[in-house]
């Protein structure tokens, strides 16, 4: 089920800040057009941690009732409060999901047990299929391949880990190391070529918010080990991925949406609008 290319959409905002559920239904119709294989919500692209709790459970129930089933839908619930995640489990329509997408405890840097606990308890709390985020850029603490296999081995609803570390040694040893039923995705998507021909099963990408179609058709390529046209499409792409993240993430995604008229460039303090700079670049690109 959370193989190939999973996006994690962005949220929109209106020019008076609040969130543009028109924009959100026309990006939904468009990565859905362009062959993604499956939805993620309330992800760290989705600028989550500026939304209020009731705002979070409204966008999840829109693109629950937008997507109509049509293609798998994850949800992303973390916290650096393991209580706050079991709350959080609690309120949302669990029987409507198809997974969870779970990160790190973030800022208060937990040892590798604290860790293992932490998605013990979540796993312990619900039936529901887990997804481990591992992105230590952001979260500071990193899931160690021990810590990983250890839950994967002890759990048998945590199904798969988006590996954002950058480290390919780490990508490596969990793809070596890890069970038949466990699934290593990428969330790099400037990496998502390389990962795929070390044995990773896919990616959820930003990339695929604003160029679906030819993101999605690298990826499959890429897992058919069809290598020259993967390669080829990744070359084709990469600039515009690297713009995505040149001043930070939804940043440059927000800009190249409201390019092809998908959203307005709005974002939420702390975030900023891309730069004049990085929107002449957008625009040359």
């Amino acid at each position: 089920m959370f193989e190939g290319t999973g996006v994690a959409l962005v949220t929109p905002f209106t020019k008076d800040n609040t969130v543009d559920y028109s924009a959100l239904g026309r990006i939904i119709d468009a990565v859905t057009e362009g062959g993604v294989d499956f939805l993620v919500a309330l992800g760290t692209t989705a600028e989550t941690p500026t939304l209020t709790k009731a705002e979070k459970k409204e966008v999840l129930l829109y693109i629950l009732d937008h997507n109509a089933g049509k293609l798998p839908m994850v949800v992303g619930i973390g916290d650096y409060n393991t209580q706050g995640l079991l709350d959080t489990l609690a309120e949302y329509p669990m029987d409507r999901v198809a997974g969870i997408l779970s990160v790190a405890p973030y800022y208060n840097k937990p040892s590798q047990e604290g860790l293992y606990q932490h998605f013990k308890t979540l796993a312990q709390a619900t039936d529901k299929p887990i997804i481990l985020y591992n992105v230590p850029g952001r979260t500071v603490t990193n899931i160690l391949p021990d810590t990983v296999l250890r839950l994967a081995k002890d759990f048998k609803n945590i199904v798969a880990i988006k590996e954002a570390s950058g480290n390919m040694a780490q990508c490596m040893e969990l793809v070596a190391r890890a069970p038949e039923r466990f699934t290593v995705l990428s969330g790099d998507d400037n990496l998502i070529l390389a990962q795929a021909a070390i044995g990773m099963k896919g990616v959820i990408s930003v990339a695929a918010n604003c160029y679906a179609a030819s993101f999605c058709a690298m990826v499959k390529h890429a897992l058919r080990n069809e290598m020259n046209e993967a390669r080829r499409l990744h070359y084709e792409l990469l600039d515009r991925i690297n713009l995505l993240f040149a001043e930070g993430n939804p940043t440059g995604v927000k800009y190249a949406l409201h390019l092809q008229g998908l959203c307005e460039n709005e974002l939420r303090l702390p975030l900023v609008p891309a730069s004049e700079g990085l929107q002449q670049q957008f625009r040359n690109a």
